[in-house]
């Protein structure tokens, strides 16, 4: 890889629960297709939206292990073979994350220019952004850090800032001198960085040599950079993953790569993006940039809307009906219904803590769960039994197991199913079922090239996923 390729390293951390109920620790926004027009979720618009600059290498994505099956099909539905996936056993921060992908990165003798993108973000004028990738890939080349920063709209409460040394507005197109990286401001101050014309919201996206940040890191925090290089070192591959070693990546400190390197180094510059973007951070926002109707209204899904004006209307499954309301988030799932005014929408942060700490399914885990081999979904439970809909991707198949303390019961919705029960190999067909009692060693395949889809009816005692005995699994899965 020559040193002229624009390496991409796409951010796949965080939770999003400011966008609960759509969003959960179990499957955040980033995966989510939000105010799309081509049905593609925010991670793979993060993609798209670079496919046209030359010399482009295949990604690097850092995510934790819960997400990475999710990630690995995401970028499968847009033809994208990443360079690595790269599984981090805890989070801590941009940091580490940044300058192990740039570790990645410079093997070989290569040093790529890093582009550095959250994967949860939303832009508006493609152009403009990719206008600004080119300047700054021309200053990365001169061994500077670029950041860049958007310029204000308004006294944001919720992003950091980024002080320049030069009025915003007279920036060239090299960019300007950082002076400080700036934490999230009260009302009041954030009025006055909006009227000072010397700062822009630090949108946490950055472009640098791979060999610069390694330098950097080694003269601003060599400690982090040697436990980076232990943390790949020791790691191993799993599948397509590069999973880092646990025992030394958990020593990393939890720290921004602001605050580790760019406010220390005198390379830093900022050079100011105005493009449409947001990092959807609320309700509220998604409300802003969404396509309304005539009355302001955002509605999509099952649902019926009467009278409404500024709301933000979503069913995900059932019928949702709505009449005469004015400036709320509505928004329903299959097993939860968020009603809010949306000025209040930053409220669920705290919301999702109170779930969290009573220990309520819904503030952490959807009803849909992804697996390597496809995904679930439950539809229904109570005292002993659960429904699911299972789909299995063309050709995968499931570990072969055996459950202690449950019965399962298949029923072929679509496709066709390789079903091994105890030695026993059967091939069911759309209403066709099969009974699986407890303690038998059973194994699901799909054997064709179009998703399987069967709902299990499970009966016993406990019901837990922990519930597994394993005896072979294609994807090196343990009990």
């Amino acid at each position: 890889m020559s040193s002229d390729f624009l390496q991409p390293v796409i951010l796949c951390g965080g939770s999003g629960t400011r966008l609960w109920p759509l969003s959960r620790k179990s499957y955040p926004k980033q995966f989510l297709e939000i105010n799309s027009s081509n049905n593609l979720s925010l991670l793979q618009q993060t993609q798209k939206r670079i496919e046209s600059i030359d010399q482009l290498n295949d990604p690097i994505l850092i995510c934790n292990e819960e997400h990475r099956f999710i990630i690995a099909e995401q970028m499968r539905e847009i033809n994208i073979n990443p360079k690595s996936i790269i599984l981090e056993p805890i989070g801590r921060n941009t940091a580490p994350a940044i300058i192990i992908s740039a570790l990645i990165a410079a093997e070989n003798g290569n040093n790529p220019t890093l582009l550095v993108l959250s994967s949860d973000h939303e832009i508006k004028d493609n152009s403009k952004f990719l206008e600004s990738i080119s300047f700054g890939q021309k200053s990365s080349c001169e061994n500077k850090l670029v950041t860049f920063g958007i310029i204000p709209t308004s006294p944001e409460t919720g992003y950091g800032y980024i002080e320049s040394k030069s009025n915003i507005y007279s920036i060239d197109k090299k960019g300007d001198k950082i002076i400080h990286f700036k934490e999230k401001p009260n009302l009041e101050v954030a009025k006055k960085y909006l009227q000072d014309m010397h700062h822009t919201w630090n949108s946490g996206m950055f472009m640098f040599k791979a060999n610069t940040i390694i330098e950097e890191a080694k003269l601003f925090f060599p400690e982090i950079l040697e436990i980076c290089k232990k943390s790949l070192q020791y790691g191993e591959k799993d599948l397509d993953f590069l999973r880092l070693s646990k025992n030394h990546f958990e020593k990393c400190p939890n720290i921004s790569i602001d605050n580790a390197i760019l406010e220390k180094t005198d390379k830093g510059i900022v050079i100011p993006l105005e493009a449409g973007w947001s990092d959807v951070g609320s309700w509220e926002k998604v409300w802003e940039n969404s396509k309304k109707d005539k009355n302001g209204n955002f509605v999509k899904g099952h649902l019926i809307s009467r009278k409404n004006k500024n709301c933000y209307l979503r069913s995900e499954d059932r019928l949702l009906v709505a009449i005469g309301l004015e400036d709320l988030i509505i928004l329903e799932t299959n097993d939860a219904i968020l009603v809010s005014k949306r000025k209040h929408s930053q409220e669920l942060k705290e919301v999702v803590e109170i779930l969290k700490r009573e220990e309520i399914p819904q503030g952490i885990y959807h009803s849909k769960r992804f697996r390597p081999w496809g995904s679930y979904t439950s539809k229904a439970s109570g005292d002993g039994w659960q429904v699911k809909l299972i789909t299995v991707k063309p050709y995968e198949k499931l570990s072969l197991q055996m459950h202690k303390y449950r019965s399962e019961h298949w029923i072929i919705v679509s496709g066709v199913a390789k079903v091994e029960i105890n030695d026993k190999v059967t091939f069911l067909k759309k209403n066709e079922s099969t009974f699986i009692p407890i303690g038998s060693k059973h194994r699901l395949t799909n054997p064709e090239d179009k998703p399987l889809e069967l709902i299990e009816v499970q009966n016993g005692s406990y019901l837990g996923e922990d519930d597994i005995i394993r005896f072979e699994d294609k994807y090196g899965r343990s009990n």
